[in-house]
């Protein structure tokens, strides 16, 4: 096999991004293939900017080989692949009545990034659920337990280089209309997310506050840099209005910063800058 040169804007939910040589994986020895040069691994493309200039490392995309959404029906102690649909998943384990991944209602993820992120809301997150993981790592695959993987807000300690291939959950049996009242509730609590185009939350809430209030308060929503902005629906969103690029919303990133009065830490992976510097001049 070999990859595909494609535009990373494309594979993403903010539509930002340069090129990129993508190799999409269905079996243990494409992942062999792959992983021969450096690589990076995209999963939904959410809670992601890249760069105008694109990356040199391989993007390792997984295939629908990894994609068991038809296969959930109910089961209690699950194996799923990692590319499996966070949306699809939670809508399925609702209408089977297990309870567990309520709290990623609205998070536009495969199931593989969302564990990498430990994605949520104050609802819940992935660690709600997660038992342990099979990654292929150094040419093999191999399992973890969830308690190996050091979970915490918006954040694991998976192994530099890991895949995450499937993962096993653990739902607590319910009834759908208990699943579906929790599902209410969180829906509420998330209205006025905006509609178009962004990568999620840009940064982690600081304890005791929440970034969106901060960025509210101080006057932001609607702050323009080319074609990113604010969203006016929610202060800690950053919309592509039409042709952001990454600088535009770097610039913005970092203007949101120098007029809050306390540190932000952004929450999206960075790829394409000079991620060390990028996060010193966001978060101080």
């Amino acid at each position: 096999m070999r990859g595909k040169s494609v535009s990373l804007a494309k594979l993403t939910t903010l539509k930002v991004g340069g090129p990129g040589e993508v190799w999409e994986v269905n079996s243990l020895a494409d992942l062999r293939a792959a992983s021969s040069a450096p690589y990076r691994v995209i999963g939904a493309g959410s809670n992601l900017l890249i760069g105008d200039a694109g990356v040199p490392e391989r993007v390792i995309k997984l295939g629908p080989a990894y994609n068991d959404i038809k296969n959930y029906s109910g089961q209690q102690d699950v194996w799923l692949g990692a590319a499996t649909p966070v949306p699809g998943l939670v809508r399925r384990s609702a209408e089977v009545g297990m309870s567990g991944l309520e709290g990623l209602l609205g998070v536009p993820a495969v199931l593989g990034g969302a564990i990498t992120m430990n994605a949520g809301t104050r609802f819940g997150s992935m660690a709600n659920t997660l038992k342990e993981v099979e990654v292929f790592l150094d040419g093999k695959l191999q399992r973890l337990d969830a308690s190996e993987l050091g979970l915490s807000y918006r954040h694991s300690a998976l192994p530099e280089g890991a895949v995450i291939v499937r993962a096993r959950l653990e739902f607590t049996p319910s009834t759908p209309e208990q699943v579906q009242a929790k599902l209410k509730e969180v829906d509420a609590a998330r209205k006025g997310q905006p509609k178009i185009k962004s990568a999620g939350c840009a940064f982690k809430n600081p304890q005791g506050d929440s970034a969106g209030r901060l960025i509210d308060v101080a006057g932001l929503k609607g702050l323009e840099v080319g074609g990113a902005m604010v969203s006016l629906e929610h202060g800690n969103f950053i919309v592509n209005t039409g042709k952001a690029t990454g600088k535009d919303v770097m610039e913005l990133l970092s203007l949101i910063k120098d007029k809050i009065s306390i540190p932000l830490e952004i929450e999206w992976e960075l790829w394409g800058f000079d991620e060390a510097a990028m996060r010193n001049k966001v978060t101080l």
